[in-house]
């Protein structure tokens, strides 16, 4: 029988490739998604999909309802996805639009963690779940602080979750993702025209000659960029070795990062990455 995986956020980029390639791999793929059109298009390329919205507690129940149903009460393996960017700087971020990420980044993932752990206890105690974190889980960077503050939440919740089931064969890790093709940029963008007010923003003329330029101007690849199946690859390694990693560091520029924080001094590493 084929092992079943629920997937969020398959709209697009990451999401999309992972459960195309697990589904040709012979997984049976769970693709959700938030819109009903990216469903339908799915659902017309041979994939099993429904919707699920992470930002609605009931949303997540009904997805997590319906995947049990197909299968007879079993889930193999959980990807949390699903979420999104929210630039401006920390002063100009109003509390109302960090509660609204961290429904998303953080509640969200964390609820169907939850109950995809108490389906996988309940089946005798094995099951895999990924959470897809970021470099930003680890470092901070300018501009992204509230996307960082929620990889950090996710980090937390993560690590401690790994270290309570231990020995239950239940094994948890996460992708710490850097520079890789995507829309997140582009869809990034709503949330920020929404929250943050950068016309009358102290630091309106760092807006103009940085942040508006990356976010609206067409550019190039990034340094390191990959693409999306660099990401599954790692996502199959989690799913399917028999003594998956605790956490999988993604491209070159992530793996630096990594290595920066833990060497060198703070006040050099804050130097190098206020650059970035």
């Amino acid at each position: 029988m084929a092992k079943s995986i629920l997937i969020t956020g398959c709209s697009s980029g990451l999401g999309e490739d992972a459960a195309r390639t697990l589904a040709a791999r012979g997984w049976r793929v769970f693709a959700t998604c938030r819109n009903s059109r990216d469903v339908a298009r799915l659902q017309g390329e041979g994939l099993e999909s429904f919707a699920l919205d992470v930002a609605d507690p009931e949303s997540i129940a009904e997805g997590m309802a319906e995947v049990l149903r197909r299968t007879g009460g079993t889930l193999d393996a959980l990807f949390n996805n699903a979420g999104y960017g929210l630039p401006g700087a920390m002063e100009d971020v109003p509390p109302a639009a960090l509660r609204e990420i961290f429904e998303t980044n953080v509640f969200g993932l964390h609820d169907l963690t939850r109950r995809a752990v108490a389906v996988m206890r309940a089946q005798g105690g094995y099951g895999r779940i990924v959470q897809h974190s970021s470099a930003l889980g680890r470092v901070p960077l300018r501009w992204r602080g509230a996307y960082t503050a929620t990889k950090h939440a996710v980090e937390g919740l993560t690590d401690t979750l790994r270290l309570e089931l231990r020995g239950t064969g239940i094994h948890v890790s996460t992708l710490n993702t850097g520079p890789v093709s995507s829309k997140f940029r582009v869809n990034s963008i709503p949330g920020f025209e929404k929250w943050i007010d950068w016309e009358t923003s102290a630091i309106a003329d760092l807006y103009r000659d940085q942040l508006l330029r990356h976010l609206y101007e067409t550019t190039g690849k990034a340094t390191f960029q990959l693409e999306p199946p660099a990401v599954t690859a790692k996502l199959i390694h989690a799913l399917e070795a028999p003594r998956p990693r605790a956490r999988y560091f993604i491209t070159t520029a992530t793996w630096i990062v990594e290595i920066a924080r833990r060497i060198l001094p703070q006040r050099v590493f804050d130097w190098m990455v206020a650059k970035a």
